[in-house]
């Protein structure tokens, strides 16, 4: 039987990988909602249905499967509804998620998806893992400079404790990080309430012109820019599971729950990288435990969702960047070292990380979508001139 000392920082990384994945995105759904006419109330209630949603998809999946599948909202998919939202109305938004979710579960069910998925070779998969994780590992150092003594303390906590005892380095890292903030003020908590909103169901309303200027894109970005990283970043750890039951899952669970908020339900990449590194657990097989951590802790946000914005504001951002990219070091240096382990592949994998790590946006998709595809293009054309 394990012991609690064994189990804690493998619960600590489920922790960390819903910490992170709400301090990095929260913010943009409550954009996005508002800019469709929600009310506080309705968003709350959105939060709510979103954290239940990602609570039990994580949970069955990690459980069925005995392996880390983490779920998440697609968060570029937030980013364009906040930024297109405008004007159109409550029961059309609604409609517009429907309508993207019922077209993702139609890639699930017909296997498009995954065919496509099986023609990324796994050093380009490391590679566009590394380049989406790269910010995040850069936020570990940039707060130094106006933080010296917080980011400071915590990289020295990390240090000492990867030394020592590898295991709990993020542990002392949040704990010793969380003092210091405390102790100098910088954790507010005059906002924080715990108060449970239960969401509520919206009667949708189709339009063409919302469905296609609004709900094509938003299918678009939520399949390219946040499932395909988070099935090339469980592919890049070492996971293979099959593409399609996962879409149909998800996808279905998002279709049914759109009513009440729930614009998506996707596998989960950044987040995923947390639970899914040596750090979690040094058993690879063992890692879904993490990952059933964060299920539990997705359904606790789901309860409180309307105390979301509070805890996100009550503490500081230093310590939340920080704290995301020492959880990230390991899995960024694995993924380059996969990435590179190859030479005939090497320069098509570093094409794909600088172009993921640029952050380039193209025609609305994001960097991680367009570094698999120059990417592919390059190893594509290397590896046809290489046997010629």
């Amino acid at each position: 039987m394990r012991s609690s000392s064994t189990l804690f920082p493998t619960i600590l990384a489920g922790f960390v990988a819903v910490l992170v994945g709400y301090a990095s995105s929260a913010a943009i759904i409550w954009q996005a909602a508002s800019a469709a006419g929600a009310s506080a109330q309705q968003i709350a209630g959105w939060m709510t249905a979103l954290g239940l949603g990602m609570g039990v998809s994580t949970l069955a999946l990690s459980w069925w499967y005995k392996a880390p599948v983490l779920t998440a909202w697609s968060t570029p998919g937030a980013a364009l509804l906040a930024t297109s939202l405008h004007g159109i109305t409550l029961a059309e938004t609604i409609g517009i998620f429907i309508f993207a979710n019922a077209l993702i579960l139609l890639c699930g069910v017909t296997g498009l998806f995954a065919r496509l998925m099986k023609l990324i070779p796994h050093s380009l998969a490391a590679a566009m893992l590394a380049g989406v994780l790269l910010q995040f590992g850069l936020q570990a150092f940039r707060h130094l400079d106006g933080h010296l003594l917080l980011c400071g303390s915590m990289l020295a906590a990390w240090l000492l404790a990867k030394a020592l005892a590898p295991r709990y380095a993020i542990v002392a890292s949040l704990l010793v990080g969380g003092f210091v903030a405390w102790a100098g003020g910088d954790v507010v908590t005059d906002n924080l309430t715990l108060s449970v909103v239960t969401p509520g169901f919206i009667a949708p309303a189709f339009t063409f012109t919302s469905l296609v200027s609004v709900g094509l894109p938003f299918f678009l970005v939520t399949m390219a820019s946040q499932n395909a990283p988070g099935f090339a970043t469980m592919k890049a750890s070492g996971y293979t599971l099959p593409v399609s039951p996962l879409i149909v899952f998800t996808g279905a669970l998002a279709l049914l729950l759109s009513p009440f908020g729930v614009y998506s339900i996707c596998i989960a990449a950044i987040t995923a990288a947390i639970c899914q590194s040596p750090d979690a657990h040094p058993d690879a097989s063992r890692r879904w435990l993490a990952a059933m951590a964060v299920g539990v802790f997705y359904l606790l946000a789901g309860i409180f969702g309307g105390s979301i914005a509070g805890l996100m504001s009550a503490l500081p951002l230093s310590w939340l960047q920080t704290l995301a990219g020492l959880a990230l070091l390991g899995t960024i240096s694995g993924s380059l070292a996969q990435a590179m382990n190859n030479v005939g592949e090497r320069d098509a994998a570093v094409v794909t990380f600088l172009v993921t790590a640029s952050g380039v946006t193209l025609l609305g998709v994001g960097s991680a979508f367009w570094g698999l595809v120059i990417g592919g293009v390059c190893y594509s054309v290397l590896s046809r001139l290489g046997r010629a």
